[in-house]
């Protein structure tokens, strides 16, 4: 058990508890338990603290709309009661005060694109270099210790839980995905860095955001609030909202290490040649130039793959000892990744790819590497932005020679309206007959491979490393890896 005062909170009237355990779920409470009633979207969390005290909670923690929508049960209650004016960020350090001790060095990354790239990539510097050391986000937790996740960033209690066990399992070093959500609901706050990255700023979800300039400023959590004054922000200055970030930090005394073709760049790359399986890439630290082989596809790629070299310099790397291991870095599942080969060379890659800026970079990154013509198959999830729908669309007509609409995630929307709007954009930008509509997933897959002559490129975008496809309310098991594995061998006759 611990105090609330141990875990750096006050209660009305000077009360104090004995805490045996933290929820924001009031069916999770147990005797001694410290009650989060958080505000929502949908419902204030103040709504179930009367079955949290029915199962003896022995604190609530809230906001003072809280206390006074829960204003009869909290009086006739004997638990402690604390009145946060930010709850989220309260309950985020109450967690990390709770879970105990965290990996000794932990890096973040944020961006509209690239974040699961270059978490994944910096676990993987660490692994060449010796070192004990996980990714964590939308693929999990990874790397020397596995654990599943929900979110790509979990709420305060799962995160700084398995910060904490991370800790116990061995693991030394850490870096992380903060996605909007998380800023914005402080779920990152407790989390001590030693570095933070930022990728690119392009649209994603405003269905949550609502706005650019809401969505932007959330990002910018991880640099304004979660980031200490002594941490290091390494920033893609090549994004248009690079600059501006970089502003952000140095304003906060931040050191700025900026990456990026920029000339402001301490982590510059000045050339970089294509061949059919990867990529040469000459890049100067501060000055003294470099070159490397890097056996990934995609010349945004390299972009990911410096901004992580950043981070872990940033965190105490040796410069040239980081360097030597970006020969040996490997494709992130779900990240451009070759997934099939037909016999005629033609090759199938997936990729995560599912917003506008994401499939018109991924589709420009493929160019070089292609002698021949680029297919997409792209859809749009449902029950998420609608704006970018037709935006999706074109961006794939504009930058692909063939393009098929297919379902992503539906959800619980009409899939054929969601096609109808990605189908829209496509048109428009493009108009030519080049754009095919097949609804189905898979047999999208198939026809999709069926085209491929050789020289020619297959990008499957939209979900990446997800083995699942939400319908209505069902999870049905569907791998776009797998998938394209399996047509290529119907096709060709080995199945």
């Amino acid at each position: 058990m611990t105090s609330l005062a141990e875990l750096g909170l006050r209660a009305q009237g000077g009360a104090e508890a004995q805490i045996t355990g933290l929820a924001v779920d009031s069916r999770e409470v147990k005797p001694g338990y410290l009650f989060a009633a958080l505000p929502g979207a949908q419902v204030h969390g103040a709504e179930f603290i009367q079955y949290a005290l029915r199962m003896q909670a022995a604190a609530i923690l809230t906001d003072a709309e809280g206390a006074q929508i829960a204003n009869a049960e909290l009086d006739a209650s004997d638990a402690a009661l604390i009145i946060a004016q930010d709850p989220r960020q309260a309950l985020a350090q109450t967690a990390s005060l709770w879970s105990g001790a965290h990996p000794g060095t932990v890096v973040a990354v944020t961006g509209t694109n690239g974040k699961t790239s270059v978490a994944t990539f910096c676990r993987q510097i660490w692994e060449e270099m010796g070192i004990a050391g996980v990714n964590l986000g939308t693929t999990g937790v990874e790397g020397a210790w596995t654990h599943p996740l929900k979110h790509t960033t979990p709420e305060p209690i799962t995160l700084h839980r398995v910060m904490a066990e991370a800790t116990q399992n061995g693991i030394t070093h850490v870096a992380m995905e903060a996605s909007s959500h998380g800023l914005d609901q402080r779920r990152l706050d407790g989390v001590l860095l030693a570095a933070a990255g930022f990728s690119n700023f392009t649209q994603d979800h405003l269905d949550y955001h609502e706005t650019f300039e809401a969505y932007f400023d959330a990002k910018m959590g991880l640099f304004k609030r979660v980031l200490p004054d002594d941490g290091v922000a390494v920033i893609n200055l090549d994004d248009p909202k690079g600059a501006e970030v970089a502003d952000i930090c140095t304003a906060r005394g931040q050191e700025v290490i900026g990456v990026g073709r920029s000339a402001g760049a301490r982590l510059r790359l000045t050339g970089q040649r294509f061949d059919a399986t990867g990529q040469n890439l000459l890049f100067t630290w501060q000055d003294r130039p470099y070159q490397v082989r890097l056996d990934l596809i995609g010349g945004f790629q390299a972009d990911n793959v410096l901004l992580a070299a950043g981070l872990i310099i940033a965190a105490g790397g040796d410069p040239a000892q980081v360097f030597d291991t970006l020969p040996h870095l490997g494709t992130v599942h779900g990240r451009m990744e070759l997934a099939a080969t037909r016999e005629n060379g033609a090759a199938v890659f997936v990729d995560y790819a599912h917003t506008p800026g994401a499939v018109e970079t991924a589709l420009q990154a493929m160019r070089p590497h292609v002698m021949g013509r680029i297919i997409v198959i792209v859809g749009a999830g449902g029950d998420r932005d609608a704006g970018k729908r037709p935006l999706m669309g074109a961006a794939a007509a504009q930058n692909a020679d063939i393009v098929i609409v297919t379902d992503d995630n539906p959800r619980s929307e009409d899939p054929g309206s969601i096609r109808a709007a990605v189908m829209a954009g496509a048109v428009d930008a493009d108009g030519s007959n080049s754009i095919t509509e097949v609804g189905d997933r898979a047999e999208a897959i198939l026809r999709g491979i069926d085209m491929l002559a050789p020289g020619d490129a297959l990008l499957i975008a939209g979900k990446g490393h997800e083995t699942g496809q939400v319908v209505g309310d069902s999870v049905l098991p569907f791998d776009d890896v797998e998938q394209a594995s399996v047509a290529v061998a119907a096709l060709e006759g080995r199945i």
